[in-house]
């Protein structure tokens, strides 16, 4: 059984916050995708990693993470409109959050069985810079798979970025600690992907793109540089083979629709797109 990756306890993220400073670097601080992050100063070791970022309908500066980076039955599964859950970069923490969690969902059993809704929405501050490229990966947009089959999470009728990949004709890209890695996705249990591209503890949350038939994949030739529209974020590892889990960004993007149709005033990721942004 893995451990979780972060227990979280919201109530004491004011006082990080108070213990963090409230000094900022220059603005412009590039937030990306593969960025590490951590929700205590105290606690550097216990991090995870962004997926993608950008922007919502409403206007907010979003990054997307692992539901499951976080453990607080009291704000679960709900907006969180007050800057109470601070999140740091864990290389600069000394720059102060570059954002605050809006929303996390952490099902029991998140990172090793076929839950469909873990993920974290963060919106980012005004200091900093969004951008789509990262350390190895560069994301161009949503997967859109107008044929593809529904979320299990999509309002009816689905949109085409809330369609699914179809396994042993697709590969998932992804980066992480390690370096990026490539994989055919094997398996695709309601919008969890099973993929060989490797990932590992820490690396939750972190980016995996669509490989676009006939588009390059990592290697020396191309410095391991590579782009593609952002398909999932690393969900975790299992004893089944492949072991790797990645949960599809159609699965995310569909219930923030959802949620959205559901709640009088909107919620924060509600009709994310990644920044175009270099």
């Amino acid at each position: 059984m893995i451990k979780r990756l972060c227990t979280l306890l919201l109530s004491l993220a004011v006082i990080w916050t108070v213990g963090a400073g409230t000094a900022q670097a220059e603005p412009g601080k590039r937030v990306h995708n593969a960025m590490q992050i951590v929700f205590s100063p105290s606690t550097p070791d216990s991090f995870c990693t962004i997926g993608a970022v950008g922007t919502d309908k409403y206007g907010h500066r979003i990054a997307i993470s692992a539901g499951h980076c976080i453990s607080d039955s009291t704000y679960a599964d709900r907006e969180i409109p007050d800057d109470i859950a601070p999140v740091y970069d864990r290389a600069d923490i000394g720059f102060g959050p570059i954002g605050h969690v809006r929303y996390f969902k952490d099902p029991e059993g998140s990172q090793t069985g076929h839950v469909t809704k873990d993920y974290m929405v963060i919106e980012l501050v005004p200091q900093v810079t969004l951008s789509s490229q990262g350390p190895y990966l560069k994301q161009t947009g949503e997967v859109k798979v107008p044929a593809g089959t529904a979320s299990p999470n999509a309002p009816s009728p689905a949109l085409d970025n809330e369609r699914l990949l179809a396994p042993g004709d697709n590969e998932l890209i992804t980066s992480g600690q390690t370096g990026v890695w490539y994989g055919t996705i094997m398996d695709n249990e309601d919008g969890v992907y099973r993929s060989a591209a490797t990932n590992m503890l820490g690396d939750s949350g972190g980016p995996a793109i669509w490989h676009v038939p006939g588009s390059d994949l990592p290697s020396p030739d191309n410095g391991f540089q590579v782009s593609g529209p952002w398909a999932g974020i690393t969900k975790g590892f299992t004893l089944a083979l492949p072991p790797f889990l990645y949960t599809s960004s159609a699965n995310i993007l569909a219930d923030l629709r959802a949620r959205d149709a559901a709640t009088p005033h909107g919620v924060y990721g509600a009709g994310f797109e990644v920044t175009t942004d270099p």
